[in-house]
């Protein structure tokens, strides 16, 4: 493919069953000045006319053949081999600069090949899913990308007067996005990345504010699952030159099992990349919930405090923290850079502290020795007599990172 002076959207999807849903989407981006490039991810039938990239050219890269797949009648198997394939190939023309923006449209089966795609892409580059699963699955679609998903509210099958309108204005999304002027961050400072919770809010305002005074942009995720990933994701991919990780509470319900697990992987970034890390156990007395009705039957008889009508939060236990803590050990363990990890003795979140609902002193010892006896030598551990939303410890956490990052 020769490369010219319009930008070119790569568009993936079954023409197997979508063929006129995708001419609509083509001509629309033709008739704005941009190129299209056809990745075709059907597998009934050979579809290869009028597109860039054929099905069986996909399963070929996905470890198959598209007769294989056919023969097969396994559906299941069919989308997981056309989804390796169609990520290999689109990774391989982003690599040679081929594209400027990802665009897709799917029921289950599309939305599930396209958006593993998308998510293999960096932040920062433009794609727009329409699924008929948005409503349902988007977060699963999502993933830690900066996808835009549109819901198709009708079924993508063929264009009418509903369709049309949907389709077209996810295409225009594209097109405006492939249009905006901004080529880059528009800070040239260095990015500092925070994790917050509502729990731990005043302390992350202020460390951000000292921080950002000292010629930092602090750029603040909010620690709900997808936000930690997200954050995981931009220090791996280098955008970071520093992380103050306040709010180390999606590891809880990791262990636990909550509704807000980062996975398994939450507190690696920093230290694989190297760069300067200031740690603290912001919010591990709790653990995430929805309604008090979805509460586990296992943990009706916990300590439970609705944080609002959709959200229950649950006090974690002595055992509980014990696990926490060694995992937050065995993680920094990894780490070249300079790091160090605080605990503030006086309350891990606002509802930890003296007289609030989470106040458990057993608990907090429990999480506090077990990181005392299993933290790594290379980490620099402070404790200070103060709770997290203290302005004293925000204030020794923004100092601490200002310091490693000038040093390093």
């Amino acid at each position: 493919m020769n490369r010219d002076a319009a930008k070119a959207v790569l568009l993936i999807g079954t023409l197997d069953t979508k063929p006129d849903e995708y001419a609509f989407a083509r001509a629309r981006f033709h008739s704005a000045g941009l190129r299209t490039i056809m990745v075709d991810v059907g597998v009934l039938g050979d579809t290869s006319q009028n597109v860039d990239v054929t099905n069986s050219q996909v399963a070929t890269a996905g470890g198959t053949s598209l007769q294989a797949l056919q023969d097969s009648h396994d559906r299941g198997h069919a989308i997981s081999a056309m989804t390796i394939g169609a990520t290999l190939i689109v990774q391989s023309l982003f690599v040679k600069k081929e594209f400027d923006g990802i665009f897709a449209l799917g029921g289950s089966g599309g939305s599930t090949i396209a958006s593993a795609s998308m998510r293999s892409l960096p932040i920062g580059l433009p794609k727009v899913l329409v699924s008929t699963l948005a409503t349902s699955n988007g977060a699963a679609f999502v993933g830690d990308s900066d996808m835009a998903l549109f819901a198709s509210v009708v079924d993508i099958a063929g264009i009418n007067s509903l369709s049309s309108q949907i389709i077209a204005h996810a295409v225009d999304a594209m097109i405006g996005m492939l249009h905006s002027k901004l080529e880059k961050l528009p800070s040239e400072k260095k990015l500092i990345a925070a994790s917050m919770f509502g729990v731990t809010t005043e302390c992350v305002t202020n460390a951000r504010k000292q921080i950002e005074s000292h010629g930092f942009e602090v750029i603040t995720f909010h620690m709900t699952g997808s936000g930690g990933r997200s954050m995981e994701r931009l220090i791996s991919e280098g955008f970071m030159h520093g992380v103050l990780d306040v709010t180390t509470t999606e590891i809880s319900d990791e262990i636990v099992g909550g509704v807000l697990s980062a996975g398994p992987n939450r507190l690696t970034a920093g230290s694989a990349r190297g760069i300067p890390q200031v740690i603290s156990l912001g919010a591990l007395d709790m653990v995430n919930f929805g309604t008090r009705n979805s509460i586990p039957t296992k943990f009706a008889h916990r300590n439970l405090h609705a944080h609002n009508e959709n959200v229950t939060l649950m006090r974690t236990n002595a055992e509980e923290c014990e696990k926490i803590a060694f995992d937050i050990c065995s993680k920094l363990s990894h780490s070249k850079a300079p790091i160090s990890l605080f605990i503030p003795l006086k309350g891990v979140s606002s509802i930890a502290v003296a007289g609030a609902p989470f106040h458990d002193p057993h608990a907090d010892e429990a999480l506090f020795s077990t990181i005392r006896r299993h933290i790594p030598r290379h980490v620099e551990l402070v404790e200070l007599e103060h709770a997290i939303n203290d302005a004293e410890f925000s204030r020794a956490l923004a100092t601490k990172l200002i310091t490693y990052i000038h040093q390093s």
